[in-house]
């Protein structure tokens, strides 16, 4: 028997009959040739949808979303450290020009970042809701029937039996069904599909994809992060004023801010003393009370790091520490025109800390004349004592010494001019001198106290030494929307790998002897083995409930509708069951 190319012919029809078998295993778009559209406005928009919602455009653009994302990795951004940006700015003259012509700045607000983003979000959805529609569809459905010749099929298996073709579908139909497939009956086989969980994995990947792009949309939008130095026994109220820096999103107000407050009670440090670990932090802690609105109950929680207090969107974190000495300054007269903590913030892990103290009201000198005073300090928690190096040997109080730089004259606050509450401005300063001629400094430990020249005043180290913590207040609107996302796009892409679509067809007919000739055969949308051991076990399975016949070592072509000298054999991929002949 010969085959022919013509439309007509027996294997033209068979090539389309399979085709049919395997249709609708993915619900993928069909990729087609780009070409040209015809002159119109309407023709140029179908063409650019194409192309814009086929999967190696989507694959483009999340490449290019991923590189994009680089230069906000490594070039300083104003929305996250404006210092930095001003430092790189200085140190590059020349490429800063063009850093920020081109956005680097500001990757994630740039228009060309923006446009990628919402290019991928479009490109997404419009892959989505076709694939969708065509999933739903196939599901309402039923799995196509069987071809004419499964001896075409990759899988492939066969047996006479004795059982009427009527009992051994029936017993496919039950098999396949208690084995999960989509099964029903079609002519005289029994069409069956399973797997389509893949799909439902890969649909659930590309909308957690989608999902993800929104969360984090929206969570830049409308975040808000601020920082706040508080010292033992001082508060904090969820306000703008309130804190010591601030960022947001572009479409922040005020308004979204969450009502609370709460007051730092004590806080507890506690470090390693012996071992290489020597100094390392144990334990950071910080018990406060808060209270939620403007009429809330105070109850009492204990803030730790990586253990934030959270209140509705907001997450206050504990995020550094440092001492708070207890400072007073006297006049020439003896009035007490100063008393506070002053932070110092810490330089080494051993918190050797520095810090300003002003006095910027209230003072007068000797002469009875208004001035202010400052002083440069640095704060060692643990002194090595004379002749080792002025910096503190361990984070806690074992041994605190407070050195003092003492000036007077214009701090400079009085100008309109921005200023660092840590920092001195000496510009207009006259440093205090000693006996010698040399600047005022002189180490103090706690209740002891410095005397100013010429009557000037005086400062106290007390020895009181309170401790602040640095609490860091975050709302990321979005974020358990990204978490939901991320997850489900790693479940969705391993069912996607790791579940295999595929189809079986069991076919029962008489044969022209009378007995009845049963075909298996198995179709997955990709090659594995895991279609052809499936159709093994399920044939063992079918063939103890109609084994085969006593002469079923002879060849029996089924329905005598194919014959075997124009059909390829394929390899053998299917185990037989006993007595059964296998192609």
């Amino acid at each position: 028997m010969s085959n022919t190319t013509t439309d007509n012919t027996p294997g033209r029809a068979e090539d389309q009959d399979l085709g049919a078998a395997g249709s609708q295993l993915s619900t993928a778009p069909t990729e087609e040739i780009a070409s040209l559209p015809s002159l119109g406005v309407i023709g140029w928009a179908r063409w650019f949808w194409r192309q814009l919602t086929s999967m190696r455009v989507a694959l483009l653009l999340l490449l290019l979303l991923s590189l994009g994302a680089i230069p906000g990795s490594l070039i300083p951004q104003t929305g996250i450290d404006e210092t930095k940006v001003a430092e790189f700015r200085k140190a590059h003259e020349t490429l800063a020009p063009i850093y920020d012509k081109l956005g680097l700045f500001n990757v994630y607000s740039s228009v060309w970042f923006s446009a990628i983003y919402i290019l991928l979000f479009v490109s997404l959805i419009g892959c989505i809701v076709p694939r969708t529609w065509q999933f739903v569809g196939q599901l309402r459905g039923r799995p196509p029937g069987a071809p004419r010749r499964l001896t075409r099929l990759p899988a492939y298996t066969t047996w006479r039996t004795e059982a009427e073709p009527e009992q051994v579908r029936e017993a496919a139909l039950a098999l396949l069904k208690k084995r999960r497939f989509r099964a029903h009956l079609a002519g005289d086989a029994v069409a069956a599909e399973k797997g389509y969980l893949r799909e439902v994995g890969n649909l659930a990947f590309h909308i957690a994809l989608v999902v993800m792009l929104i969360a984090f949309a929206w969570g830049q939008l409308f975040k808000s992060e601020g920082n706040k130095l508080v010292v033992e026994g001082d508060g904090f109220s969820n306000t703008l004023t309130q804190y010591d820096d601030f960022k947001s999103g572009s479409l922040f107000s005020q308004d979204d801010l969450d009502p609370f407050s709460f007051n730092l009670k004590n806080f507890k440090g506690t470090y390693e003393v012996t071992g290489p670990n020597r100094g390392t932090p144990r334990t950071y802690q910080a018990d406060i009370t808060y209270s939620v609105g403007a009429y809330g109950k105070d109850k009492k929680t204990t803030v730790k790091v990586n253990e934030p207090l959270e209140i509705g969107d907001s997450k206050v974190y504990l995020v550094s520490h440092g001492y708070a000495p207890v400072i007073t300054v006297r006049d020439g007269r003896g009035k007490e025109v100063f008393h506070d903590a002053v932070p110092l913030l810490p330089l080494d892990g051993n918190v050797t800390s520095t810090g300003a103290i002003k006095v910027m009201d209230g003072y007068r000198d000797a002469k009875g004349k208004w001035d202010q005073l400052g002083f440069q300090a640095f704060f060692l928690p643990s002194y090595g004592g004379a002749g080792t190096a002025v910096v503190s040997q361990f984070p806690a109080l074992l041994n605190p010494v407070l050195n003092l730089e003492a000036y007077h004259g214009d701090l400079g606050v009085n100008a309109g001019l921005p200023q660092s509450v840590y920092q001195l401005d000496k510009k207009n300063l006259e440093g205090f001198k000693n006996a010698k001629g040399e600047q005022l400094r002189e180490n103090l430990k706690p209740g002891e106290t410095m005397k100013l020249p010429n009557g000037a005043g005086s400062i106290t180290f007390e020895k009181e030494i309170k401790e602040w913590a640095g609490f860091q207040v975050a709302r990321q609107p979005g974020s358990g929307w990204a978490l939901a996302g991320a997850l489900a796009a790693i479940f969705g892409l391993a069912a996607s790998l790791f579940i295999q679509r595929r189809r079986v067809w069991v076919r029962a007919t008489t044969g022209t002897d009378g007995v009845t000739v049963v075909e298996m055969a198995g179709l997955g949308r990709s090659e594995s083995a895991k279609v052809p051991e499936e159709l093994g076990d399920l044939a063992g399975i079918l063939y103890e409930q109609a084994p085969g016949a006593p002469d079923a070592d002879e060849d029996a072509p089924g329905d005598g509708s194919h014959d075997d000298t124009d059909t390829p054999t394929p390899d053998p991929q299917v185990a037989p069951a006993e007595g059964a002949e296998t192609k």
